[in-house]
């Protein structure tokens, strides 16, 4: 049976039973790849829990810049489109852990087949539009201390854990930024006892202090899942 996935449990029972009978549970490690750029999207992938998976836009320089967390609010590939069509952006796995995976053509059918699903994902595609519009402004406005803040939070929203699998040079890339900024605000958060740093992982010792460190984009986000597809952000 379907659990786990925030964004599937509000679906009638018919509608979820249908889900299950299409869906596989696959699991994947943190770093793992699901779409390159250009990569033919086969499959969509609802992460599970404490499972996170990222959209990152690759720059000419070679930067590859975070556009949008996925947790177990939605998916990632293929849910707000139709047919097999080319990835854009590189969808990768974040925070290892489980997903359900649906083939494409079965995802197909059951837009067409069950207007519940159809609904839902509609839905979640203006959800996730908002999170690529906010996440637009929050870079080209906020500081990168509010920046990382922010996805710390969301971090530990998504995965319902204080402690974030991400070194600070992981942290540096998927914020565009060079590893000695991403140190230096690491180092701040670290002084005022709202983080500590363990081996290859990031632990969030004082969330209230951070979410007061952080900018307003998590809630902004928030809100709009709250208005559109309520119980769904992950709390």
């Amino acid at each position: 049976m379907i659990e786990g996935s925030n964004l599937l449990a509000i679906l009638r029972d018919d509608d979820l039973n249908h889900i299950d009978s299409i869906a596989t549970r696959v699991s994947f490690g943190s770093g793992d790849i699901l779409y390159e750029p250009g990569d033919r999207v086969d499959c969509c992938y609802f992460p599970i829990d404490s499972a996170i998976g990222s959209f990152f836009v690759e720059l000419d320089s070679g930067v590859a810049v975070e556009t949008v967390m996925v947790g177990r609010e939605g998916a990632l590939g293929g849910i707000v489109s139709n047919g097999r069509l080319p990835s854009y952006a590189r969808a990768n796995v974040m925070h290892g852990g489980d997903f359900y995976r649906i083939a494409i053509p079965d995802l197909d059918r059951a837009k067409h087949d069950f207007i519940g699903i159809r609904y839902l994902f509609d839905r979640y595609a203006d959800c996730l539009m908002a999170q690529v519009f906010q996440s637009i402004a929050c870079n080209a406005i906020h500081t990168i201390e509010q920046r990382a803040a922010k996805w710390l939070i969301a971090a530990v929203d998504r995965t319902g854990q204080h402690e974030i699998t991400m070194t600070q040079e992981q942290l540096a890339s998927m914020m565009g930024i060079g590893r000695s900024y991403a140190s230096r605000v690491i180092q701040r958060l670290k002084r005022d006892g709202l983080v500590s740093t363990r081996r290859g992982g990031i632990v969030v010792r004082d969330a209230d202090g951070l979410k007061d460190r952080s900018c307003s984009c998590n809630h902004m986000v928030k809100r709009h899942f709250r208005d559109v597809l309520a119980g769904v952000y992950p709390d």
